[in-house]
């Protein structure tokens, strides 16, 4: 069964951002797949999503190896034969630690998780997409407002988020000639079990330690859906959402 708003793939889905979205967009209509890489935290979101009497399908799987995406595209399209809206949203915060100190292992696995993960479900949603009938759809990548003013001592992060934007700018490029709508939201500060640390102190620029203003995960889910809902002629290439009073403008 299809809901009102098409199917929906959300990854990172189990927890924080990507949960909160799966409800959010459950709400709206859509009927919701579940990705992400531990089997009960989607297992509880699908129950939720059911509940309220919305279609949820969990599909644990593993955004950095390129069989795991193959396979859950190629499930998808199996048992819904299309695909309407990506939510690429699994990703991994790096460790707090000097920038000489990082290992190669850390400075990986966030590559792998936070940017070839983004790839390889826009790859395949591409796929997928551009060979159904309608053709078409939408993808919405979850950036980050640290691709445009860094955190200190975060340079993985920084760095697959900054090129994530550049994988948004050429998707949504190359995804015109297929009706493909890319686009991406940067967050800043949505409380999340990721983000509880800011409400007790994180570090600044000047090397102080200091607590920040966070928001509701829910208002981020709801202005991803609303990125969902426009029709693909038109695209919100780019949304910051933010908690108001945390330090953004100004960081530095």
């Amino acid at each position: 069964m299809q809901g009102a708003g098409g199917i929906a793939l959300v990854t990172g889905a189990g927890s924080g951002i990507g949960r909160a979205t799966a409800l959010a967009l459950a709400e709206a209509g859509w009927t919701l797949v579940l990705a992400g890489r531990r089997p009960e935290p989607l297992d509880e979101v699908a129950a939720l999503i059911r509940k309220q009497g919305g279609e949820a399908l969990p599909l644990p799987s593993d955004v950095s190896d390129e069989e795991s995406v193959d396979a859950l595209f190629n499930e998808v399209q199996r048992l819904y034969g299309r695909l309407d809206l990506l939510f690429n949203n699994a990703g991994l915060f790096s460790p707090a630690v000097l920038l000489e100190d990082l290992t190669y292992g850390q400075w990986r696995q966030m590559v792998d998780v936070n940017l070839s993960g983004v790839f390889l479900c826009t790859r395949a949603a591409f796929r997928l997409m551009k060979a159904q009938d309608p053709m078409g759809g939408r993808i919405i990548n979850n950036g980050s407002i640290s691709a445009h003013v860094p955190r200190p001592n975060s340079a993985p992060y920084t760095s697959t988020k900054h090129a994530v934007t550049g994988l948004t700018k050429s998707a949504a490029l190359d995804g015109r000639k297929y009706n493909i709508a890319v686009g991406q939201i940067d967050i800043g500060n949505a409380e999340t079990d990721m983000v509880a640390r800011m409400k007790t102190g994180v570090a600044q620029p000047d090397g102080r330690i200091l607590p920040e203003a966070v928001m509701d995960v829910s208002h981020a889910a709801k202005a991803v859906v609303n990125m969902a809902s426009l029709p693909l002629d038109a695209n919100v290439l780019f949304m910051t959402v933010m908690a108001t009073k945390m330090p953004f403008v100004g960081r530095g």
